[in-house]
């Protein structure tokens, strides 16, 4: 284990080594939830709930979570990237861990992720939102969006290892969006037509983004069905699920990586 934790913090260090050499792809990947809840906010406001006001205490807990799924497709890239040029197969030369190249990564990502968390909040904070829940309860909404982005840093990670070149993870970029809007980020559930309603509650995202808006005393969805008044416990279940699913077979497919 201590062997495993000082090469996956060595290799963690190469990932930021690369952001900090190139530091515009890091910014933007860091920046663009921003843009996305000052536009949904501040332009969509009004049209969505009748006021800005009404809707920024509703859509930024709901961001915080789709900032959890935004970036993924970077990792995929960095994964692909470094397997088509063979510097998969010279890290498993080397006398090192056999999980810390996948370790090292998920572990930077989720460094990134938490600077992400810090500028959506100063973000949400600059259009009037507010928080009321205690400290424990502001922790535990953190902890929930990270523990979302752990485990879909491991899906990202397995898709990586699998896509079949770097041009593969362009479709992982269109499929963000359809995954982020089909659940309850933007809308509450009851406005979708019945079907695509149920889909929604269903979505990962939606678990933590209604999780987190109780525990931040947010307003939430109208609730009434078994999703929506369970989203705590499935904000855990989701991610645990991911990993337990995830990083097996993403262990497999590095064992096997041959391209």
């Amino acid at each position: 284990m201590s062997s495993l934790t000082h090469d996956a913090m060595v290799l963690a260090g190469r990932t930021v080594g690369h952001w900090r050499a190139q530091p515009v792809p890091f910014l933007v990947t860091l920046l663009f939830p921003v843009l996305v809840v000052l536009m949904m906010g501040g332009l969509f406001g009004g049209a969505i709930a009748g006021s800005a006001a009404d809707y920024v205490p509703f859509v930024v807990p709901g961001v915080l979570a789709l900032t959890m799924l935004f970036g993924l497709e970077t990792t995929m890239a960095a994964i692909t990237t470094d397997a088509s040029r063979g510097v998969t197969d010279r890290f498993r030369s080397l006398p090192m861990h056999s999980g810390a190249v996948l370790a090292g990564r998920c572990l930077a990502d989720l460094a990134a992720s938490v600077a992400g968390l810090a500028a959506m909040t100063v973000a949400g904070f600059a259009l009037g939102w507010r928080w009321s829940g205690g400290v424990g309860d502001i922790v535990a909404a953190f902890g929930l969006l990270l523990l979302l982005r752990f485990g879909l840093l491991w899906v990202g990670i397995y898709l990586g290892l699998k896509a079949p070149g770097p041009e593969a993870v362009a479709a992982a970029q269109i499929l963000v969006w359809p995954v982020g809007f089909l659940s309850t980020v933007f809308l509450d559930p009851a406005t979708m037509p019945a079907w695509l309603g149920a889909a929604a509650e269903w979505n990962p995202l939606s678990a933590t983004a209604d999780a987190v808006r109780e525990l931040f005393g947010n307003p939430g969805v109208a609730g009434g069905s078994w999703p929506a008044d369970h989203g705590q416990m499935l904000s855990v279940i989701w991610p645990i699920l991911m990993v337990a699913v995830f990083a097996p077979l993403s262990a497999v497919a590095y064992r096997r990586l041959n391209r």
